[in-house]
């Protein structure tokens, strides 16, 4: 008779002791980083800047109204670049040779030249046609109609439109062949196709380089400075121009930018959500969401550990 051969332990297996592995790498570059802060904290605390004048002037009512006019010119900018951008891709995926290559063409000189040269060929048009004519409809002198905020409106949003179109055209080919395939066995037709079908399915890829087209829309709107539109940058200047305090009133743009690209980015992460919800099984926390349940979890671990004393 054979004796069984396994033993049973006499106590408890030995707690395994987990030594973490040490990155001394983060500590120095954590070091380096906190010297950097400090040199420029140092720096900026050391500059001759009056900061009474940033709050002096940062709800001043010049100020408050170059806000005003760098939003409305960038988000008429946006719907107009939005709008000819789907146009012009859905032409640029045409099977005519014309309509695409108008809008290939279109596409190349708009992405080809620096926004800050076309805001000045719209602001100067004045100087090659004096009067602008369309003859069964209007007719009145380029000055009167070119405005500065005629010539910001039009510069940033056929310059936008260029972007778009290549951001549509990428996400309407990222819509299977079959959605379209099934839509024209359903008796659909193209524009039906295009509307119902593949444009609500091509958002998810759309909704988030728009967003960002957006942002950068909102700093470039900077330029319109040139062609002499009143915003953000434009009535700080005059301002810091005027009392002398050119620094400080350029700080007072800058911190307004940060504000407005700041509220803007936050709208593109809950749309950028929306546009998820039939990609992701389960959407990520929002950061609220994640506030709340950290806040949750520490108050439960509180809890827990007063009753256990």
């Amino acid at each position: 008779m054979t004796q069984p051969t396994d033993k049973v332990p006499a106590g408890p297996p030995e707690a395994i002791k987990a030594i973490p592995v040490r990155h001394y790498g983060r500590y120095v570059a954590a070091v380096i980083v906190l010297a950097l802060l400090a040199l420029f904290a140092n720096a900026v605390a050391g500059a001759d800047l009056r900061w009474s004048a940033v709050g002096d002037f940062f709800f001043d009512d010049q100020v408050l109204t170059g806000v005003k006019n760098t939003i409305v010119v960038s988000v008429l900018s946006m719907i107009i670049g939005l709008v000819l951008g789907i146009v012009l891709a859905v032409m640029r995926m045409s099977k005519n040779p014309v309509t695409s290559s108008v809008a290939w063409g279109y596409i190349w000189f708009f992405r080809g030249t620096p926004v800050y040269v076309q805001l000045l060929l719209w602001f100067n048009l004045a100087l090659i046609f004096p009067i602008l004519n369309i003859m069964p409809i209007y007719k009145d002198e380029m000055t009167d109609v070119m405005t500065p905020f005629m010539a910001a409106l039009l510069g940033l949003g056929l310059n936008e439109a260029a972007y778009m179109a290549e951001i549509c055209r990428a996400g309407i080919q990222s819509v299977d062949e079959g959605q379209t395939e099934a839509s024209q066995a359903l008796g659909m037709t193209n524009s039906q196709n295009m509307r119902r079908i593949v444009l609500p399915q091509a958002m998810r890829v759309i909704v988030p380089p728009t967003g960002n087209e957006f942002i950068n829309l909102l700093k470039t709107s900077s330029l319109c400075a040139v062609v002499m539109y009143e915003e953000t940058l434009r009535k700080a200047q005059n301002i810091g121009n005027n009392s002398g305090a050119v620094v400080e009133l350029l700080l007072v743009a800058t911190i307004w930018y940060l504000i407005i690209t700041t509220v803007f980015s936050i709208g593109q992460y809950y749309l950028e959500r929306r546009y998820a919800r039939g990609s992701l099984r389960q959407l990520p926390e929002t950061p609220w969401q994640r506030v709340r349940r950290n806040v949750l979890t520490l108050s439960r671990g509180t809890g827990s550990g007063a009753q256990g004393a």
